[in-house]
């Protein structure tokens, strides 16, 4: 203001406050106020300054408190000062008032504007200044007394620039909008500049700005609010609402395009800008998320501005060429793109579905040249960040595929190899690898190529135009995986792959180092050749395990890739190390190599030296120290990224950050994983995974980052869980859990970790680390297909468990419940991972959580939830339908056991447990049962019989057979605990080996619950009783349900070699075995009503003897003390029923002698300790004298110690039996001498006799050899067999009748021969000519017609043997020689039979030729020279050797 006084410089007012005080007395209403304020400001005449004091809080403030106390005055007396003023000066003027006060207030901003620079922002005293002057212009505006259109114009015309926040406050005050002002503008070039440049100084400076960031955020978002509205308004809308769109949509469109142009360009050299250049870009980007979220904008216009961003994007700046985009697109993976661009690709994809984007996609590169480096990012973070893209880029290559080769269009080919190799680049957990896509697209007849020569042209001149271009690893793949190609067209490929060989070779890349089984998967770099080496040795180990045949790959490779096998190959599968005592599969492989002279010699030999070697150096403690201090820096970086993630997933409105974090915690565990040493990392790759259940081992270097992993998942789970449920809790545990699988090469100590937590730590886990590990585990099955096969090893060295598992299965096998801790464990973990899949997947469909729950999961759930709680055990348990028991899990005061029951009583877990899946069959739960120690078991034995008989008799006996029950039958139920009881009785046989072969395991050993032996045992007696007591007319004629039972289970044995099959029924047969002796002994036989008496029927039982007991008995010809007294036993109290149970005893033994002559050479060998047994058995039973049967057992001992022991005679009425009692008695004696002499005082008609001890006597010989560990000495067996072949031959007896089968049916060696098993019979062969060895037997040559015969039919037979690969070899090599002609190797003894024989035939009389025409064929492909010498001894009439 101007004027002279000591008030002069004091503001309005000041002034009018100071005259209001000093003549407040004088001043008696509002019109002598006005009229001295007129006075004043027509003294001074400055209406700008008026404006802004007038209007400011102070003026109004003192003037609305002044003019309180007068009624209808209030807030009248400052606008009537201005407008006073302001119609004086228009009329002093002659301008309209409306003009004038936009003039003067034009002329406020641009004072107000002054010496600001270029800024974007106010000043707080411009701040202040402008709050003045807004609430004077709102109250012109009220009054009428103020034009927009004037004031728009005069300020563009201001000399200062126009600040964006003014002209945002301008819009906000509802004084001038934006698009009012932006409107006036009259030139629009300057206006996009001016609003660019203001726009990026905003997002510059408000960084140091007083404003907070809500304000900041609102000037933005009202900008590029109303460039949308401007520019992005549908056509129709626009028609209609024209007038209220004043400013072009080109100039708003131009905005938004150069403002992304500035973010694109930072975007491109991140790296050189600064961080505040950074920032500002970042600010700008997140007014996307604030516009979307406000909901002010139409979501049409909205996608409209996405997709129209979308398409700037993909087509900015295309300067890039294909070429280009081949050798620079690794860089462009997410984790190393800009964080800019990717920062910008998620804000569009909040907006656009995955779908659109695809489709949108598609449209761009068909229809637009495309910036690569930015659609190739795009395919990165899309892949990253929606879970369904995989699938749309699997289509969106299919269609560019067919599209191609349907058009031979170059462009579309192009782009489906890029997008496939961008999309492999960010690993199997997000996409196949391109090794993989390569073979899917191109690898069969059905491929794109297939349709036709000119396709099969077009695809492989594209390939030869790109090897100038490619990377090795991609030239790698097309030779390794070649696309398929007809035979006729074969010179295409093979020039292409001449080409690609030539490349490699320019660019330095070996051929000959590629691996066997190399990883083309191009997101690792690639590595080093010997480390490829140890990967194919490990790959070639596990296909030979399966296998047991050399890898036809190495094969291959010994031929036609010579230099790799013998200089990389070869080294690495002969790496020095401790050998095991037990050939291991890797030796295997190596010994088959040697066998088939894959392996140079001198390589072997330094090979076992060096082994060794190593084995010396360990003898004497020598060990090696692995170094792991080298990748702390690469975990600390790894700690602080998880960190971040943790942040991410406990806030809601973060969760769009969540895949981008992921995808860092990938690149920065990749980081740690390079640490690890090349040898290391080849360890760790496989075709299948290890796992050592016993002693899971995790290696040193993957401890501390697995651990860290774990723990991360486990918080971020409680953390995350402690804000909101599952389902609300977005795709993180999915993504990480799917991003470790990624790392393939952590995942053996991964799951070797989870088996120490799980399995033996479970138990001591506390709540949160078992539900975080359940969740993880509920991942990890989402994620099985990123997981090899896992094979499980017992502790018996080399003893696989269980192989080939997926690894939803492996988590059965981990929750063992074993003990009663680790019974509640399992109900801890399974009602976690239960609950947490019912919650996570709430709103999906019931067939969805069919597919995706693990059936183990829900079925230890039904075996220990009624186990542990009574009330589950019920019928009516009704809970709440809607509530799922997540929450429970986290309660402090509920116990698990409530959790649980919480679950069980959850009404879509009860319709689930309704699948067949999920139902646990009767079967499943006693395997369940019988693997809990009864001493470790949380219930008592009332409690766990009461639970026993609550499943058996309540839950499984009545239910149906779809529901796991037995629909009342008995048997059946019976059956089913049978099998359950032998399956499990196998694997406790591996795992008592435990104690002995691995002193390192923790395991305790399991027999199984006694419990459910006395269920069944009750079981069966029930099943008897009821035969017993149905009426006859009922009973049906039918084998012996027990033991139709057994032989279902031996008859569906079966395995890869005959020694297998052999093994394993051995082991199957001494289960059942063991299972008999369980059952009460007159189980074994039936009692039969035959009109009004009982008679009892053994045939079911002689029957399992004779086809499958016999076969395992170790000396052959006598079952075991056990099951033979076991028999006798129950033969005594089954006749209890009958009415004259001494004649049924005797009738049954007088059977066994034609259907069961075992059972009788069995009581002969143990008698002396049976007799007593049974003698006290009948006492107890009957008061009649001993049965004649159980008598004339009892005579033939007594006959046969008297002729031992005195010049008695022996009775041998019946001579087989007899000759068992004498085998058997000379055996305990160890008397042979003695005997030999006692033999001689046989007198004629003993033939018989001493033929079946002969018999006897060569089993024992041949036991000796098969076992000798039974404890029997094979020469005295062989010396003994020879005394009394020598005995038979100077009485002129043939002894040739024990080794031939022929004879009438009561021949008593003919008996014998079907007492002794199948194995003992195949090796009479080498019994035969063993002994033959030891005696002379020129005379049998010429006198014993049918000693030719019997010996060329035991050398045809021993060749058998010994094709077989089993029999022969397996005699033992350390067998003394009785002469010292006899050879001791198998096939040194085959020879010495066959110069034997050589010799012998031209010996033996025209009459023992008579029956060789039915050996002569057999012998003729197993020896035909041997059969050329037959027939020229023979001589047989010509018509009869033309047959031959």
């Amino acid at each position: 203001m101007a004027g002279a006084g000591p008030e002069a410089g004091r503001a309005l007012s000041a002034l009018l406050a100071g005259r209001s005080k000093k003549r407040a007395s004088e001043l008696r209403n509002a019109q002598e106020l006005q009229e001295a304020a007129l006075r004043i400001l027509n003294s001074y005449q400055n209406l700008s300054d008026l404006l802004q004091e007038v209007g400011g809080s102070e003026c109004n403030t003192l003037l609305y408190s002044r003019s309180s106390g007068t009624d209808g005055q209030e807030g009248s007396v400052p606008e009537s000062f201005v407008v006073s003023a302001l119609q004086e000066e228009a009329s002093m003027l002659g301008v309209p008032l409306g003009i004038l006060s936009a003039r003067t207030a034009a002329g406020s901003i641009e004072k107000i504007s002054a010496g600001s620079g270029k800024a974007a922002l106010l000043n707080a005293e411009q701040r202040k200044k402008l709050s003045c002057l807004l609430q004077t212009l709102r109250d012109l505006l009220a009054r009428n007394a103020f034009c927009r259109l004037v004031f728009a114009q005069e300020i563009w015309r201001m000399q200062t620039p126009l600040i964006l926040e003014l002209a945002w406050h301008l819009h906000r005050e509802g004084v001038l909008s934006l698009e009012a002002l932006l409107e006036n503008h009259p030139d629009t070039s300057a206006l996009v500049k001016w609003l660019c440049t203001s726009l990026r100084l905003l997002c510059h400076q408000a960084e140091g700005s007083s404003l907070d960031s809500e304000t900041l955020g609102c000037i933005l978002a009202d900008f590029v609010i109303m460039f949308l509205h401007n520019g992005f308004q549908k056509t129709s809308e626009m028609g209609k609402k024209l007038e209220l769109q004043p400013i072009p949509s080109k100039i708003c469109r131009a905005v938004l395009e150069e403002m992304l142009a500035w973010v694109l360009d930072t975007a491109a050299k991140e790296k050189q800008e600064d961080a505040s250049a950074l920032r500002a870009v970042k600010r700008w980007l997140d007014v996307f998320s604030l516009t979307a979220s406000r909901g002010t904008v139409p979501s049409e216009s909205l996608q409209d501005f996405f997709s129209h961003t979308f398409t700037h994007v993909l087509t900015y700046n295309p300067q890039l060429k294909v070429s280009d985009a081949l050798n620079l697109q690794r860089e462009w993976s997410f984790t190393r793109s800009s964080s800019l661009l990717t920062r910008l690709y998620r804000k569009l994809f909040v907006g656009l579905r995955a779908e659109k984007l695809i489709g949108h996609l598609q449209q761009v590169l068909e229809a637009n040249e495309v910036n690569w480096h930015h659609v190739l990012s795009c395919i990165s973070t899309l892949l990253v960040c929606h879970a369904e893209a995989e699938q749309l880029v699997k289509e969106l290559l299919s269609h560019l595929l067919r599209k191609a080769f349907e058009n031979y269009d170059l462009e579309n080919l192009i782009t489906a190899f890029l997008i496939a190799r961008q999309a492999a680049l960010e690993g199997p957990a997000l996409f196949m690898s391109y090794s993989e896509w390569f073979k899917l697209a191109f690898g069969s007849a059905s491929g794109f190529h297939g349709s036709s020569k000119k396709a099969l042209v077009f695809l492989f001149k594209f390939l030869s135009e790109l090897v100038p271009f490619e990377s090795p690893q991609y030239l790698k793949v097309h030779i390794m995986h070649p696309p398929f190609v007809p035979t006729k067209y074969r010179p295409f490929l093979l020039e292409y792959i001449t080409l690609a060989r030539t490349r490699l070779a320019d660019l330095k890349v070996a051929v000959e180092d590629m691996g066997l089984y190399e990883d083309l998967s191009s997101t690792k770099d690639a590595i080093q050749p010997h480390c490829q080496a140890l990967q194919d040795v490990e790959k070639a180990v596990q296909i030979f395990e399966n296998t047991w045949k050399i890898p036809a790959v190495v094969l291959e490779a010994s031929v036609f890739r010579r230099p790799y096998y013998i200089s990389r190959f070869l080294p690495a599968l002969l790496m020095p190390r401790l050998l095991p005592e037990t050939p291991d599969s890797h030796m295997a492989l190596i010994d088959a190599l040697k066998r088939a002279e894959k392996i140079p010699p001198n390589m072997y030999s330094r090979f076992i030296e060096e082994c060794q070697s190593v084995k010396e150096k360990f003898l004497h403690g020598g060990c090696t120290e692995t170094k792991a201090g080298d990748f702390k820096e690469p975990l600390e970086l790894l700690k602080a990224e998880l960190e971040a993630l943790k942040l991410l997933v406990t806030d809601q409105s973060m969760q769009d950050g969540v895949p981008a974090q992921v995808a860092l915690v990938s690149e920065k565990l990749a980081g740690v994983l390079r640490c690890r040493k090349d040898e290391d990392e080849a360890a760790s790759l496989s075709l299948r995974i290890k796992l050592c259940l016993s002693v899971p081992e995790v290696r040193q270097q993957d401890q501390e980052v697995v651990d860290l992993l774990l723990t991360a998942f486990c918080q971020n789970v409680m953390a995350a869980s402690y804000f909101s449920p599952p389902d609300r809790q977005g795709a993180w545990p999915s993504l990480f859990v799917k991003m470790v699988c990624g790392h393939q090469q952590l995942l053996p100590s991964l799951l070797s970790r989870l088996s120490q937590l799980i399995y033996h730590q479970g138990p001591s886990l506390s709540d949160a680390h078992a539900i975080g590990l359940a969740v993880f585990v509920v991942h990890l099955n989402e994620a099985k297909s990123l997981i090899p096969e896992v094979d499980i090893y017992s502790w018996v060295p080399h003893g696989i468990t269980a192989r080939g598992l997926p690894v939803a299965e492996l988590w059965d096998h981990l929750l063992a419940c074993e003990t009663g801790e680790s019974v509640v464990f399992c109900m801890r973990f399974c009602t976690a991972a239960v609950s947490y899949s019912l919650c996570k997947f709430s709103s999906l469909s019931h067939e969805f959580l069919c597919t995706s729950l693990h059936p183990g999961f829900l079925k230890k759930l039904q075996y220990v939830v009624p186990r542990l709680s009574v009330e589950a055990r019920g019928t009516g348990c009704e809970g709440d339908v809607a509530e799922y028991p997540w929450k429970s899990l986290f309660h402090p005061t509920l116990r698990n056991q409530k959790a649980a029951l919480c679950l069980w009583k959850q009404t879509r877990f009860k319709k689930l447990l309704q699948e067949k899946t999920f139902q646990l069959t009767l079967r499943e739960w006693l395997l369940m049962e019988l693997g809990v120690h009864p001493d470790e078991d949380v219930l008592s034995a009332s409690e766990r019989q009461e639970f026993h008989y609550w499943a058996l008799y309540q839950q499984y006996l009545p239910a149906s057979a779809a529901a796991g029950g037995c629909e009342g039958d008995l048997r059946e139920a019976c059956a089913v605990l049978i099998g359950t009881v032998l399956d499990f009785c196998q694997k406790s046989e591996l795992s008592n080996c435990r104690r002995l072969e691995n002193p390192k395991c923790s395991v305790p050993c399991r027999r199984g619950s006694p419990e459910i032996h006395c269920r069944l045992q009750e079981m069966l007696l029930e099943v008897e009783l009821e035969r017993r007591r149905a009426p006859p007319d009922s009973r049906v004629a039918e084998e012996h349900f027990l033991f139709r039972t057994l032989r279902e289970r031996t008859k569906a044995l079966g395995a890869e070699s005959a020694e297998a099959e052999r093994l394993l029924r051995q082991q199957e047969l001494l289960l059942q075995t063991r299972v008999l002796l369980g059952l009460p002994p007159s189980l074994l036989i039936t009692a039969q009503r035959k009109g009004k008496e009982i008679a009892l029927d053994c045939e079911d039982f002689f029957s399992f003897v004779n086809a499958e007991l016999k076969n395992i008995c170790s000396r052959g010809y006598a079952l075991s003390y056990d099951i033979t007294a076991h028999f006798f036993r129950g033969l005594l109290s089954a006749s209890l029923e009958c009415r004259q149970s001494a004649q049924e005893v005797t009738a049954v033994l007088a059977s066994c002698q034609a259907r069961c002559p075992i059972l009788l050479c069995s009581a002969a060998r143990w008698w002396r300790k049976l007799e007593a047994v049974l003698c006290s058995e009948w006492k107890r039973l009957f008061t009649v004298p001993l049965a004649q049967g159980l008598q004339r057992l009892e005579e033939r001992q007594r006959s046969v110690n008297s002729f031992l022991s005195s010049e008695t005679s022996l009775v041998f009425d019946v001579p087989w039996i007899s000759a068992a009692f004498l085998h058997f008695t000379v055996q305990q004696q160890a008397a042979h001498d003695k005997t030999g002499e006692a033999l001689n005082r046989l007198g004629p008609g003993a033939e018989q006799l001493l033929l079946c001890l002969l018999f006897l006597s060569v089993v024992d010989f041949i036991s000796a050899r098969l076992a000798p560990q039974e404890g029997m000495d094979v020469p005295t067996a062989l010396g003994w067999s020879s005394k009394i072949a020598q005995l038979l031959e100077d009485q002129g007896v043939d002894w040739l009748a024990p080794f031939h089968s022929g004879g009438t049916e009561d021949d008593p060696c003919r008996i014998l021969h079907s007492a002794v098993s199948d194995q003992h019979l195949k090796h009479l062969p080498v019994a035969f000519y063993s002994l033959l060895f030891t005696l002379r037997p020129e005379r049998l040559i010429r006198q014993q017609q049918t000693f030719l015969y019997v010996a060329v039919d035991m050398y045809t037979q021993l060749l058998q043997l010994f094709m077989e690969g089993t029999a022969v070899a397996r005699l033992d090599p350390r067998e003394s020689r009785t002469r010292d002609g006899e050879p001791e190797d198998p096939l040194a003894k085959i020879q010495a039979a066959r110069q034997f024989l050589v010799r012998a035939i031209p010996q033996c009389p025209l009459g023992s030729f008579s029956r060789l025409h039915q050996l002569l064929a057999l012998c003729g492909e197993l020896d035909p020279e041997l059969k050329a010498t037959l027939v020229n001894c023979w001589q047989p009439p010509e018509e009869e050797l033309l047959l031959f």
